[in-house]
């Protein structure tokens, strides 16, 4: 467990357990384009959530990672190592899923949570570090920017 201080209180990061899952889920949809995709306030979780986090959890190439202050979570992000023939054999890190708790951007906590996921990727070797956003999120292209993020190539998705 890492910890940061922020202006107001100490940030720790750790590994998503399953108890954590409504906490994760409630994140991804306290989103203006989240809202629309997340089935979060249920009274239960949907199983399709809960067996993609056992999967996720079971594999050692995947991890959810959660900051926490005051013993609530208020971020999150998943962190996938790929292996590829490209950069000698090298292995990237793909972050995916990054939030942070409406009320509380713009404190400090997406760049820690950030900073601890590469500095978990650059621990393992990774060659590089990797994300995507929405076009739609000219607020979350600029914070990546800042934090040394570069756009240098398009990415395409295919719904399905």
């Amino acid at each position: 467990m890492t910890r940061t201080n922020d202006a107001e209180a100490a940030l720790s990061f750790r590994e998503a357990t399953r108890a954590d899952l409504p906490a994760v889920i409630a994140l991804l949809a306290d989103d203006p384009l989240g809202k629309n995709r997340e089935m979060a306030g249920l009274s239960e979780l949907p199983e399709p959530y809960i067996r993609a986090f056992e999967a996720i959890d079971a594999d050692p190439r995947n991890q959810i990672i959660v900051a926490e202050t005051g013993g609530e979570i208020v971020g999150c992000l998943q962190l996938t190592y790929l292996l590829g023939l490209t950069y000698s054999g090298g292995e990237r890190a793909q972050i995916e899923g990054v939030r942070v708790r409406s009320g509380q951007r713009g404190a400090g906590i997406g760049k820690a949570l950030l900073r601890h996921a590469i500095d978990l990727a650059r621990e393992r070797g990774c060659v590089l570090v990797q994300l995507t956003s929405d076009k739609r999120r000219a607020e979350a292209i600029a914070f990546y920017g800042a934090l040394g993020f570069t756009a240098s190539h398009e990415g395409l998705k295919l719904r399905l």
